[in-house]
């Protein structure tokens, strides 16, 4: 498995999580917005969560610990092929299926659930419009709900409830242009602070017994802690670069970049990897579920690009890409 492989499958994996934050009733949108991304990052929990996404379902579970070790995090499979992914200070490890070896990244270090900062607050409101909705209760806890709406096509919109004393992410909802729901997480059992069982922190067997590839990539820098080689030179308003990793090759010549950008509640993955021996050739957009992935070379590089955005938000970065003038 190649290292752009490697990498494409830790963003399927981290991103069709569909991350989101939400909101409580009686306030301002972007200030709870706020209390839910410290809450999910800073708080212990654990609890059961169901995904649908047309006629799929799956159940999964989630521990979350955050200590003098730093944050760990593990999420299993309770239904279909077995998958299991862990996350602390060592970075990601992932399996997926019967047989399958383990994917190890030391230098990512992104949540594997809602964990999203908002720091942009004026921007947040320049890409999404925001409404709060009627109270209920979900998994047995009082949620408030929260309209988070796009002001243009190339984001999706959200319908978010949050616990109301602790800004725990319950229930999301995500939406299309028309308001549609397209995928759907929702807790049916959460627990807090001491209630935690930290032994589930544990690796399964697959863990355990798995072949395991480790990715060459180094870690992460965020915001201006580096000059990307290539880069897209137009972005949807309210996007800009969170995050970039970048890996020479042994020949000098050869490398691998990836780029994350984000208005504060969408992300994008840039992928952009050396192919010397490619020829340029048109790119195509593919969809799984509610990601799209747009793929094309040109220069001697493949492009790829990756978000649980709609399809235009994707074709426009990736078809932008060039080689940055130094």
């Amino acid at each position: 498995m190649t290292r752009h492989s490697v990498s494409l499958a830790l963003a399927a994996v981290c991103m069709s999580l569909l991350q989101a934050p939400a909101a409580l009733a009686g306030g301002d949108p972007i200030e709870w917005l706020e209390r839910m991304s410290t809450a999910m990052s800073q708080m212990d929990y654990q609890g059961t969560f169901v995904y649908v996404q047309g006629d799929r379902m799956d159940t999964m579970r989630l521990t979350h610990v955050a200590g003098e070790n730093g944050v760990q995090e593990r999420l299993v499979s309770l239904t279909g092929s077995p998958r299991e992914v862990l996350r602390d200070a060592n970075g990601v490890r992932w399996a997926f299926g019967e047989g399958q070896a383990v994917l190890s990244d030391s230098g990512f270090k992104q949540s594997l659930f809602p964990e999203l900062p908002v720091d942009r607050a004026e921007a947040l409101s320049r890409s999404y419009a925001f409404h709060f909705g009627k109270s209920t209760q979900v998994a047995g806890h009082e949620a408030v709900r929260l309209n988070v709406l796009p002001r243009d096509h190339y984001r999706y919109g959200y319908a978010l409830w949050l616990e109301s004393r602790t800004g725990l992410l319950l229930k999301w909802e995500l939406v299309d242009s028309s308001r549609k729901p397209q995928a759907r997480l929702m807790f049916t059992e959460l627990r807090f602070g001491a209630e935690v069982d930290r032994d589930e922190l544990r690796p399964g067997q697959a863990m355990k017994s798995y072949r395991n590839i480790d990715s060459e990539l180094p870690a992460a820098t965020r915001g201006a802690g580096g000059l990307p080689h290539w880069a897209p030179n137009r972005l949807p308003p309210g996007f800009s670069l969170t995050t970039y990793r970048y890996q020479a090759g042994d020949d000098g010549g050869s490398a691998f970049e990836h780029l994350v950008y984000g208005d504060g509640l969408a992300a994008l993955s840039v992928y952009v990897e050396s192919a010397a021996d490619e020829p340029s050739r048109p790119g195509f957009t593919q969809k799984k579920g509610t990601m799209h992935a747009y793929t094309g070379c040109q220069d001697g590089v493949v492009v790829t690009v990756v978000g649980n955005v709609p399809a235009p938000t994707v074709e426009l970065v990736g078809r932008s890409v060039q080689r940055v003038n130094r």
